[in-house]
């Protein structure tokens, strides 16, 4: 690993573009009736079209396109109502046709641009160039036999949204954050999973550096196939820093493209890096043109879902969260739907965002799962908050007691096994009086103290009236009786 010293480093800026290759989650392929789902047997969902055999011809996939739209929308890209495919020339083993149906001259989605937010507290915005639609290779397996690469056709033909930004990216920091907006936002329209592992997510890296203030970009090399988050922004560190170490020695930076090793953290050259004339693009003879009308675009518009930042705003705008809270709420899609259905049930936002943040989410973290597949209902745990909001119930007793019965999955409501559980606050003044009588008489040497003005022992006398009620009561009220006890003595 090149360890650059700092006074090198800092003469030169890092110049990243991301091309990030996003599956969708459609039913069938992009340009066939071949289903498109993850997991099935090796070569299992082909046919003829997808396979490329003479005489067959593809025919597109009307929610492709509609969610490459979609994305354009959410990403403020200018939608091209008429748009063509291509033909990608290339030789792969696991691509049967020979070619990838692909978007050249005139893709879905031009410009727009992705607002991340950094840890310094700014924000930017990073400039789109396109994004366009395609359709997947195969999968190559190289490891499964001492002899043979094994092929699995399977993925082949799957549709493909590239999403490509301009050379805007200028910290290995700014690169993570675009792909977890962009995984994110896939995410929130649901055309996508966004999971990196599985590849339905997966990113190059076009890195290059030059002298600050210079304008010209320098030569620029193509990380492939990065499968994680992290791993880009490793990919981008390591080059930055062996980059810079070759110019400093007064070398040549060659235009590659490169594999990453994540065990190492080191790139190693896979091919010198193609020009689009290598590829011989020409127009796809078998598609017609796509055109997408205003009234189409116009309904596809409407049908959106609100995106994070949207939810963000509404929430630190009209619902009072913190910045903090909204950013963890909109985090993750079903924590956000969650969070919605819950502020549908009630009216209290801040008591929802604090048990969502608290006890829900120490659950799903101790017990390692995910809200999708948390029994309690958004409904059940309104029930819960109103019981708080009427004095039916204190904070401590309903997180300790009820909320971990509530988890059980019974279906019961919160004031169904309040009332079997015994949990709901006395109203019994008299016998509250009892209690404060009884904790007053325990520590007469801490009521002189309070007395000669130590209004510090009054938590010790609330303590004991808990104890003794088991946390039946309310403790606001309870408060001011115990005060009003100790004042008349």
């Amino acid at each position: 690993m090149t360890v650059l010293n700092s006074s090198v480093s800092d003469k030169y800026e890092l110049v990243v573009g991301l091309e990030v290759h996003a599956q969708l989650s459609t039913l069938s392929k992009a340009f066939s009736a071949d289903s498109a789902a993850f997991g099935a047997s090796p070569n299992h969902n082909v046919s003829p079209v997808s396979l490329g055999h003479p005489g067959t011809l593809p025919r597109i996939n009307k929610r492709m396109v509609e969610y490459a739209v979609k994305m354009g929308l959410a990403c403020h890209c200018s939608i091209n109502l008429t748009n063509t495919f291509a033909r990608k020339n290339y030789f792969y083993a696991d691509l049967p046709k020979g070619f990838q149906t692909t978007q050249d001259q005139q893709p879905v989605c031009l410009g727009g641009y992705v607002t991340v937010k950094l840890s310094d507290g700014s924000s930017k915005n990073i400039a789109m160039h396109h994004i366009h639609m395609e359709d997947d290779a195969g999968k190559s397996t190289h490891d499964q036999h001492d002899e043979f690469s094994l092929i699995d056709l399977n993925r082949a033909g799957v549709p493909l949204i590239e999403i490509v930004s301009e050379p805007d990216l200028r910290s290995a920091e700014e690169a993570g954050q675009f792909l977890t907006e962009i995984r994110r936002t896939l995410r929130y329209l649901d055309i996508c999973d966004g999971n990196m592992e599985e590849g339905s997510m997966r990113c190059d890296a076009n890195i290059s550096v030059r002298l600050k203030g210079a304008t010209e970009y320098g030569n620029r090399c193509e990380v492939k196939n990065l499968n994680s988050i992290r791993n880009v922004q490793r990919a981008i560190e390591h080059e930055f820093a062996r980059q810079v170490a070759i110019i400093e020695e007064g070398g040549h930076i060659d235009q590659n493209t490169l594999n990453f090793n994540a065990d190492t953290g080191e790139t190693s050259v896979l091919r010198s890096k193609e020009m689009a004339n290598d590829y011989r693009y020409f127009p796809e003879p078998d598609l017609l043109p796509v055109r997408i009308t205003e009234a189409e675009l116009d309904s596809i518009r409407k049908n959106m879902p609100a995106l994070p930042h949207e939810l963000f705003a509404r929430y630190t705008g009209q619902l009072g969260l913190s910045d903090y809270d909204a950013g963890v709420i909109t985090a993750d899609k079903d924590f956000a739907n969650y969070f919605e259905a819950l502020i549908g049930q009630t009216n209290n936002y801040k008591s929802a965002a604090n048990w969502l943040m608290g006890s829900v989410k120490s659950y799903l973290n101790d017990h390692n799962t995910n809200i999708a597949d948390l029994s309690l209902t958004p409904q059940q745990l309104a029930g819960l908050i109103k019981l708080i909001d009427e004095g039916k119930i204190n904070n401590s007793v309903a997180a300790q007691k009820l909320f971990p019965e509530m988890l059980k999955g019974t279906g019961k409501s919160a004031d169904q096994l309040a009332k079997e559980m015994n949990l709901l606050i006395n109203q019994d003044t008299s016998e509250v009086d009892g209690f404060i009588r009884a904790a007053l008489a325990k520590f007469p040497d801490k009521v002189v103290e309070y007395q000669k003005g130590k209004k510090g022992v009054l938590g010790l006398f609330m303590g004991e009236v808990m104890k003794l009620s088991k946390g039946k009561i309310d403790a606001q009220k309870t408060n001011q009786l115990l005060i009003r006890e100790l004042e008349a003595k």
